[in-house]
């Protein structure tokens, strides 16, 4: 198998969800820990267009972005099956997480507000977001893939992380 080595940093969600994704997968690594104040050469040449983290490096050929680098992972290892099979299913799976991606300005938004009117505007719009997640992604079911973790789910675990 060629070697896999994940370039992160400690504390970043897009990190985990490559890490926990990789767990999963049962997916042996390097993990190599970036100072994102004094950024590596590989870093840099492994992601010229956005210098950041996470960058997967499997055999040699860098993957950048974590939503990306989580597709390549479910299509580079096929055991543990992060997507469901159906395409269907997997279409409303894809939608969910592009759902979260659309979202996610709201979430930074409630974080970085300081209080007053805009925290309040931002945490409308959070609590109207994750009604909507809660109500039409999840149902009853205690995954978004029911009863097991899937891809969306990682996309997501972000949020508690």
């Amino acid at each position: 198998m060629a070697e896999v080595k994940l370039h992160g940093f400690w504390s970043s969600p897009f990190s985990h969800r490559v890490i926990w994704a990789l767990k999963i997968k049962g997916v042996n690594y390097e993990y190599i820990e970036e100072d994102l104040s004094n950024k590596s050469e590989l870093l840099l040449k492994y992601n010229p267009v956005y210098k950041k983290i996470p960058v997967l490096v499997h055999g040699g050929k860098p993957i950048s972005e974590s939503l990306v680098i989580l597709e390549y992972i479910e299509e580079t290892w096929p055991n543990n099956p992060l997507l469901p099979i159906d395409p269907y299913d997997k279409a409303i799976s894809r939608f969910w997480i592009q759902f979260g991606v659309d979202k996610s300005p709201i979430f930074i938004d409630f974080f970085r507000s300081t209080g007053g009117e805009e925290q309040e505007k931002t945490k409308k719009e959070l609590l109207e977001a994750l009604r909507i997640i809660e109500e039409q992604a999840l149902g009853d079911k205690k995954f978004f893939g029911g009863n097991a973790i899937n891809l969306v789910d990682i996309s997501y675990g972000m949020i508690a992380y």
